[in-house]
């Protein structure tokens, strides 16, 4: 026992590394988990008062043991040996492959990352990019719904902008939960958007198993009153208009929904419009092409942000026109006649979104030429009065007062997109253009009867 034993260098620092980390997982690391955890209970709590919406608890739970919650949840039990019996493997097998989803669609939020790092870069690029106009009653709608309610918003989808845009502006509301799709899985913005409170979803996964585990997902995080986001369009309007709504996410939440339960749930229809949506021009050749394989690379649209906000911390004003949001009625599930038809209330959603669509300069513009075609200054202000008129007048989002400085700036912005041009001073749209001015005025043809048939042509997939 007292004889010497002689082992290399390496070996014996090695061994002297194993140590240490032993030491510090055993006796140090938890002490300091457990300081740095009750500072963000303290932050948390401070960060509650002036929340409108409190970040819930469920937010707050361990994604180590919300995964090992979601593993052994009993619904998911019983797929995972449907799983088992279907593929002829070992549960286990089945039961590894359920946590493999688990860690794939739990978020790990970080509150520090969300607001104090997340919302300030939202707010900087949004208001880099728009001008912001918001519907003086949104902070009313949410204000109204009850705080025992969990709070879903349910939005159309225009542009990647809108993950952005909408949790900004409702940071002093609520820390908003999104379902984002595989084209975030890259590293870092993979983490970045988990520390955000953002899960990932296989939009095109098959797989019962798949299907169980997000659907609980979806159900305790509803059950727990996550305030989320969802785009029930499923993915970005190819046409501009609002497209059909695909109800997988929804019929989670409808499915899970238990009306003599403590809770209600409280949709929230949200609609955006842009006087000029970044990836027009790629989305209009994918939906010409009657697929969704979008052209634009991630380093692309970063060198862009990059570009763009570096000209306007030199003082430019590179803004893309306006960017707008408006909260509809809010729907209430528990008051529903029948809280379990997904069909109707996905119907009245889609419904309560066309009805608070923002109407802007840009599509007021583009519907105007494409209805009279090319006109003066005058005649121009004349045809998007006639427009106006048809409008419900709590949609405008610009001062009627100013109309000629908004159409102006917004014919201005207009050309430098390369959509119209002046010429002996009539403005006209530009010859190859005719499909992204169709784009912008499908944006609000639903308000207007004798285009709306026209607009639900173009949005049809091509080749249908």
């Amino acid at each position: 026992m007292t004889q010497i034993v002689e082992v290399p260098l390496w070996l014996f620092i090695l061994i002297l590394l194993f140590a240490a980390v032993t030491a510090l997982s055993h006796l140090l690391l938890p002490s300091v988990r457990w300081f740095f955890r009750r500072r963000l209970e303290r932050a948390v709590a401070q960060l509650n008062k002036r929340l409108v919406r409190p970040i819930e608890p469920f937010r707050l739970t361990r994604r180590h043991d919300m995964i090992q919650r979601l593993s052994y949840d009993p619904e998911v039990t019983r797929e995972i040996v449907n799983y088992a019996h279907d593929n002829g493997v070992p549960e286990n097998v089945g039961f590894q492959k359920a946590q493999e989803y688990a860690r794939e669609i739990v978020p790990s939020f970080s509150a520090f990352a969300y607001f104090g790092f997340g919302i300030r870069v939202a707010k900087i690029l949004a208001r880099s990019v728009y001008r912001i106009r918001t519907a003086e009653r949104n902070n009313e709608i949410l204000a109204q719904i009850p705080h025992d309610s969990t709070v879903i918003f349910i939005m159309n989808h225009r542009s990647n902008m809108d993950y952005v845009l909408v949790p900004y502006l409702a940071a002093k509301s609520a820390a908003m939960s999104f379902a984002v799709g595989e084209w975030a899985r890259v590293w870092p913005l993979s983490r970045l958007i988990r520390w955000w409170g953002a899960y990932f979803i296989r939009r095109r996964s098959n797989g019962n198993l798949y299907r169980k585990v997000l659907a609980r997902y979806v159900q305790m995080a509803t059950a727990g009153g996550l305030t989320q986001a969802v785009f029930p369009e499923g993915g970005l309007s190819l046409t501009g208009a609002l497209q059909p709504a695909k109800m997988g996410l929804l019929s989670y939440v409808i499915e899970g929904f238990d009306p003599d339960g403590d809770r209600d749930v409280v949709f929230v229809p949200v609609a955006i419009n842009y006087d000029r949506v970044l990836e027009d021009r790629v989305l209009i050749a994918a939906h010409a092409r009657g697929n969704r394989r979008f052209g634009a690379r991630i380093s692309v649209i970063v060198g862009f942000i990059i570009r763009k906000l570096g000209e306007r911390a030199r003082g430019a004003d590179t803004r893309f026109g306006t960017a707008a949001v408006q909260f509809g009625a809010p729907l209430s599930l528990r008051a529903q006649r029948d809280p379990t038809d997904v069909v109707e209330i996905t119907r009245a959603l889609s419904a309560g979104i066309e009805v608070a669509m923002p109407v802007l300069a840009v599509p007021l513009i583009c519907t105007a030429l494409r209805r009279e075609g090319p006109m003066a200054p005058g005649a121009l202000r004349k045809a998007v009065e006639t427009v106006i008129a048809k409008v419900p007048h709590q949609n405008l989002a610009l001062n009627p007062d100013k109309l000629d400085t908004e159409l102006t700036r917004a014919c201005e912005h207009m050309r430098r997109h390369g959509m119209i041009h002046q010429q002996d001073g009539v403005w006209r749209i530009n010859t190859g253009q005719e499909d992204v001015a169709h784009f912008y005025a499908n944006s609000i043809a639903h308000f207007l009867p004798e285009d709306a048939a026209t607009a639900k042509v173009i949005s049809a997939p091509a080749g249908s």
